[in-house]
């Protein structure tokens, strides 16, 4: 239970961060309002930096289910362990997105673009092409769960490590392959927080978007999956 509750605080902590500076630079009267891309890109990788520091350790600070499939899958991390570590990050991302509704909720309250409330929760593409939108998770995903891979201790995940070199990544990958579907790369940090949003009373909210939700799950898992042949076949030929 150890480990179920250091992944659920740090993904929980990932929202707080992440679904925060998004509410920040989108709700009304914010004091970041309109700040910009670099502004969210910045606070999602500090709150990966924040969740990896407090989870990785307890659990190895894996933080999203395509890092434990990626590990899984290299060997590196017990299959019987996955279902509690999805639940967790599951769990802590929902809890993590009720956060950054009560601490927004004026905000939400004044707001009227819907569209804008739906991206604090969830992602959605700039140009709706499903499988388009599938490959840039897929290939960003892969370039996350590869590096963890090399990073990670074996069995565990990423172990003692320092926080930064990922979220450095995470940084990374939001400036450079975030533009066309808001970089989800997170099964957990989508489906989750899409959830709440679904459930909460916002006023003037739309429909969560319930078609494009299985784009950021089954992207980022095949990217995971991807990964994990690759490290092992480069493990191999060393």
């Amino acid at each position: 239970m150890n480990a179920f509750f250091a992944e659920f605080f740090g993904t929980a902590m990932i929202i707080v961060f992440g679904g925060g500076v998004v509410s920040n630079v989108l709700l009304n009267k914010t004091k970041g309002n309109n700040s910009g891309w670099i502004v969210i890109t910045f606070g999602w990788a500090v709150g990966v930096f924040t969740g990896v520091l407090i989870a990785a350790p307890i659990s190895g600070a894996h933080l999203n289910p395509a890092v434990t499939l990626g590990l899984v899958l290299a060997h590196k991390f017990s299959v019987s362990l996955m279902p509690l570590y999805i639940c967790a990050q599951m769990s802590g991302a929902m809890f993590g997105a009720i956060l950054v509704w009560l601490a927004y909720k004026k905000h939400f309250d004044i707001t009227d673009d819907a569209d804008a409330k739906l991206a604090v929760f969830c992602t959605s593409p700039n140009i709706r092409s499903y499988w388009y939108n599938v490959v840039t998770e897929v290939i960003g995903t892969f370039v996350l769960v590869l590096a963890v891979l090399f990073m990670a201790e074996p069995q565990v995940g990423l172990g003692s490590l320092s926080a930064l070199p990922v979220a450095i990544v995470v940084l990374g990958l939001g400036l450079s392959l975030g533009g066309p579907t808001g970089y989800a790369i997170n099964p957990a940090r989508d489906l989750g927080p899409r959830i709440v949003h679904f459930f909460l009373p916002i006023p003037l909210k739309r429909d969560s978007d319930w078609k494009y939700s299985w784009v950021p799950v089954i992207g980022p898992l095949l990217g995971a999956a991807i990964a994990a042949v690759f490290y092992l076949i480069f493990k191999k030929a060393l």
